[in-house]
């Protein structure tokens, strides 16, 4: 080979190297700046088409300016009756707030509840305080805090939202670093190597700052949204994405070199021997989550384009900055230890021979066994409640909002603070608040006066329609409180011409759980076809793909059984978010497919030479520890997702991790080597392998 040939050789992975280098130094910032264009504002993820939604967008011409309510509630320390005094200096403090930075329109009184012992009184702040909702927050409070021998609190939609925001403030930071320390550990517990670990996790890093700038210009253009639960589930998904992708090649890469002495011939083999792999396992992620864009639920169809964007990012680094790194650094990648012959023919050490040996001993053992747990599992499924999460399980810690609502909901009706809004025509006003008011579960009905205010007065009348506030028995987050919404709805409809709309929090929740059911019927089977389709193009096989998007189906049903009795019993969750079981299913089965890909395309290659039921073997010795690691890594980025405090991401963080752990020890290391091992040529039909004799 000529020196000029030489040189060549070497350019091209050193242009890459800079490139990628430049692309971390310029994009790598955005990886912490995407909570800029992120709201956590839940109102604007509820469905597009929701009777609930059409009332956020009629309710707002009743309102000169739009506004967050905050609830201030005052309770006697005695836990005796609040007096007349105590009431007075409760309402001359709210006074005091009216005009104050961040309060707009006029600030209530304080009201007294039924039963004497606690008052409450609205304060009306502007949505678009920020970074400065917390500190108005405790100004109020603060300012509140005026009458002697009380105890106030600061409940409503404004505390809420201000503990939601604290809870996504570790997701630029603390999130990340979690992940990216215990991807690391791993890597370097498992492979041993001290350039190689680093080496992947530059790689990631690279990828997701990449994303997160893409993203980061669509949500500043108002393309897509993002909030903190899909800025979280970005950041581990590329992590454990590229991760997974990069430990696929870098293990043939090893493989390759111990055959040969040429570092780039070695690399030119790996990557043709694993792109197809890594590609058709990333399509399955990728085009999973784009389905989500058949959900009506906006924060699902932002995670659809966020998280393929994120797969594409992950795929580009393993493809062009890690070949262009290893092949710079050869066999040192791996030091202190060395390729070894016996990685050559992707030989297998420790527990894997033996897990093969076990396979072709019994198989037909194996996979009852494996096959009748997972289905034991399974049964469990239909138990997880996935109707919403109750308020005071929102947060996984004690939030100031969840024990202010506490104490709101035990002195004043249950929906108090947060009433379903009624929009109906003006000339039926009277009616439209009777039927409310006779409905079984509303404890009271009033229309908005002209000062903008639930009571007595002419009614404030916009576009000849008029706003009704009903205030529910239960909590607004209770399945009562749903119940009484559907009643509400069904009466109000039936008034001829009232054309009545029923939404407020507890219409919303109703709206998105049903909305979540019907995103699941339409896209789950949608997903399962995109991965046959695919499975299909890859394995040039029909049966092969029904075998294992049916055994990835089974482990996600497993994993929701499990899951129920440990949200339940361990974690003391009486329900899920709606849309819990979606995200569960698209990550698990998309990212559990990639496993069997990761196997079966391994082993379509050895089957070709050795025969499909030793090479079902072979294939499972050669990629058992690194598929094994991949799915320790991807399970441990997902579970780091717990340190967020909120109730949805560590159920989450709890199915994936759980449910991929099940699937690489489970399904990609027992099920399916056993039931391909017994099932024979067989299983490849019609592809050419079908037609072997073994």
């Amino acid at each position: 080979m000529s020196r000029t040939t030489r040189g060549t050789r070497w350019l091209v992975p050193l242009v890459l190297l800079i490139v990628w280098l430049a692309v971390g130094g310029t994009l790598g910032p955005y990886a912490g700046k995407l909570g800029e264009v992120a709201t956590n504002d839940q109102a604007a993820f509820l469905p597009r088409n929701a009777e609930s939604t059409r009332v956020i967008d009629a309710q707002r011409a009743f309102q000169e300016d739009e506004t967050l309510p905050t609830i201030v509630v005052w309770t006697a320390d005695d836990d005796g009756p609040v007096s007349a005094d105590q009431r007075s200096q409760a309402t001359r403090a709210l006074a005091k707030l009216q005009g104050t930075p961040g309060v707009v329109g006029e600030v209530s009184p304080a009201v007294p509840s039924g039963d004497r012992k606690a008052l409450e009184g609205i304060v009306q702040l502007r949505p678009d305080l920020g970074d400065e909702l917390s500190p108005t927050l405790d100004r109020i409070e603060r300012v509140a805090d005026g009458a002697t021998g009380t105890t106030v609190a600061v409940a409503g939609p404004a505390a809420s939202q201000a503990d939601l925001s604290g809870a996504f403030a570790g997701i630029d930071g603390l999130l990340l670093l979690v992940a990216l320390v215990t991807v690391l550990v791993i890597l370097l517990l498992v492979y041993r190597s001290v350039l190689l670990p680093f080496v992947i996790i530059l790689g990631a890093v690279f990828a997701l700052g990449a994303a997160c700038a893409i993203v980061y210009v669509l949500a500043d253009h108002d393309v897509v949204r993002v909030d903190g639960q899909v800025q979280g589930i970005l950041s581990i998904l590329v992590i454990g994405a590229a991760t997974d992708y990069a430990l696929l090649l870098t293990a043939r890469y090893r493989e390759e070199l111990a055959a040969r002495t040429d570092r780039f011939a070695a690399m030119r083999a790996a990557l043709r021997r694993s792109t197809g792999a890594i590609v058709a396992s990333a399509a399955t992620v990728a085009l999973g989550l784009l389905a989500l864009l058949l959900s009506d639920l906006t924060n699902n169809r932002a995670l659809g384009p966020v998280g393929a964007i994120g797969i594409v990012c992950a795929v580009l680094s393993t493809l062009t900055f890690l070949p262009a790194v290893l092949v710079l650094l050869g066999n040192a990648a791996y030091w202190p230890a060395r390729p070894r012959p016996a990685d050559a023919a992707g030989g297998g050490h420790g527990v894997w021979p033996r897990v093969a040996h076990a396979v072709k001993k019994a198989p037909r053992k194996i996979w009852a066994v494996a096959l009748g747990g997972l289905l034991v599992c399974a049964a469990f499924a239909p138990t997880l409640d996935s109707k919403g999460v109750p308020l005071d399980e929102i947060f996984v810690n004690d939030a100031p909002s969840v024990a202010a609502q506490a104490t709101l909901a035990e002195h004043f009706p249950g929906g108090s603070g947060n009433p379903a809004v009624v929009i109906a025509e003006a000339r039926h006003e009277k009616e439209v608040t009777a039927r409310a008011e006779a409905t079984e579960g509303v404890a009271d009905a009033a229309v908005l006066n002209e000062k903008g205010r639930p009571g007595a007065g002419p009614a404030r009348v916009v576009d000849g329609k008029v706003r009704v506030d009903v205030t529910l028995k239960d909590p607004a987050d209770s399945d009562a409180a749903k119940a009484t919404v559907a009643k509400l709805r069904a009466s109000l409809h039936g008034i001829d011409g009232a054309d009545a709309l029923v939404g407020g929090y507890t219409a919303q929740q109703y709206d998105t759980q049903h909305t979540a059911e019907r995103d699941r019927t339409l896209i789950v089977p949608v997903v399962l076809l995109i991965i046959l389709v695919i499975l299909v193009g890859l394995l040039r096989s029909v049966l092969m793909p029904l075998l294992l998007v049916v055994t990835v189906a089974l482990n996600f049903l497993a994993t929701l059984g499990i899951s129920s009795l440990v949200f339940q019993h361990v974690f003391g969750f009486s329900g899920t978010d709606a849309s819990v079981p979606l995200y569960g299913f698209v990550f698990l089965v998309a990212l559990g497919v990639d496993y069997n890909i990761f196997l079966m395309s391994r082993a379509r290659e050895e089957s070709l030479e050795h025969g499909v039921r030793d090479g079902i073997l072979k294939a499972l010795v050669a990629t058992g520890g690194v598929i094994t690691s991949a799915g320790v890594v991807l399970a441990a980025t997902f579970a780091a997702l717990g340190v967020i405090p909120l109730a949805f991401l560590v159920q989450i963080a709890f199915i994936v991790a759980f449910g991929v752990l099940l699937d690489t020890l489970v399904v990609r290391s027992l099920l399916v080597p056993a039931l391909v091992r017994d099932i024979g040529p067989k299983a490849w039909w019609p592809g050419l392998l079908s037609r072997r004799n073994d």
